[in-house]
């Protein structure tokens, strides 16, 4: 029988929109989400919810938060960058998911890619508070998490818990 595996879901930390002459993909952080990314970090650190693996969007402003997400964790977790997370449909991040082998997951990316994923991988199962939270709004640097039973390669929408869904501004 496969163990059970967890996915955290992220959504990078507010970008600055400043400059209006960079490409999407070369956005830095805002003030904000230099703030709000390691209240992240810590929240996953205060709750064991450690990743075996991060996998995360090339674009600067996802590198940028898992740079301050994991500067929080208190063991290093090993990161990829992908370019296959950026401006990927929902679709797309569970094809991404699907070939991981790691136990425990994070993902890091964009919206609306990433939100929708989220919601279509909630199960009937899902806690009922989380599920409305998510469905209401998931902001920037906010965290999905869920929980399964089974392989990634065997993942379908539908097909994960979800346990919890945190907003940065529940916790500062």
């Amino acid at each position: 029988m496969a163990k059970a595996r967890q996915l955290l879901v992220l959504r990078h930390a507010k970008s600055s929109w400043d400059d209006a002459k960079l490409a999407d993909f070369d956005r830095p952080l805002s003030s904000r989400g230099l703030k709000t990314a390691p209240l992240m970090g810590r929240e996953l650190s205060r709750r064991g919810w450690l990743p075996d693996l991060a996998l995360v969007s090339a674009a600067l402003r996802t590198r940028d938060t898992w740079r301050l997400v994991a500067a929080e964790l208190p063991r290093n977790v090993p990161a990829e960058f992908t370019d296959a997370l950026y401006e990927a449909a929902a679709e797309d991040v569970l094809a991404v998911v699907r070939k991981v082998s790691a136990a425990s997951l994070l993902l890091l990316g964009h919206n609306p890619g990433l939100e929708e994923f989220a919601r279509r991988l909630a199960s009937s199962r899902s806690d009922a508070q989380a599920l409305r939270k998510l469905e209401e709004k998931f902001p920037t640097a906010a965290l999905a998490r869920f929980v399964l039973d089974g392989d990634w390669a065997d993942l379908g929408f539908g097909g994960a818990r979800l346990t919890h869904c945190i907003r940065p501004k529940e916790l500062s």
